[in-house]
């Protein structure tokens, strides 16, 4: 069984990709940065796209059939280094019981307002 998920955004039609991907037990969340894809705003603020970004993750796994609870992998991604330590709060908030496999990348993004991006994959748990 396959199954795309749409938030809705716009990239995801103007480059060609689903917001998540279920295939059997497993969901696949692309990277997922803060706009509010309701308007497509985003904050200058990297707490606040980081507490977005969770939200729009939350919303696609929930239209999948999945939790924040059935994550077991997750990559954050930032351009600047500096910007990590203050979404901790943030990824604690979320994921501080899941506790995934997390890994963490510097790397440039594809809008110069986004400042975190974050994947995950999520499993049915047995």
């Amino acid at each position: 069984m396959r199954k795309l998920i749409s938030s809705g955004s716009t990239f995801e039609a103007d480059i060609g990709y689903s917001r998540a991907v279920v295939a059997g037990e497993w969901c696949f969340v692309s990277g997922t940065t803060g706009f509010d894809y309701s308007n497509m705003t985003i904050s200058d603020d990297v707490a606040v796209q980081a507490d977005q970004t969770f939200r729009n993750i939350a919303s696609a796994l929930e239209k999948a059939g999945f939790a924040m609870a059935d994550v077991v992998r997750v990559h954050y991604l930032f351009p600047n280094v500096d910007d990590f330590k203050p979404c901790w709060p943030v990824m604690k908030k979320y994921l501080g019981e899941v506790r995934p496999a997390a890994t963490m990348f510097v790397a440039g993004l594809a809008d110069p307002r986004m400042k975190i991006e974050i994947e995950v994959t999520a499993t049915k748990r047995v």
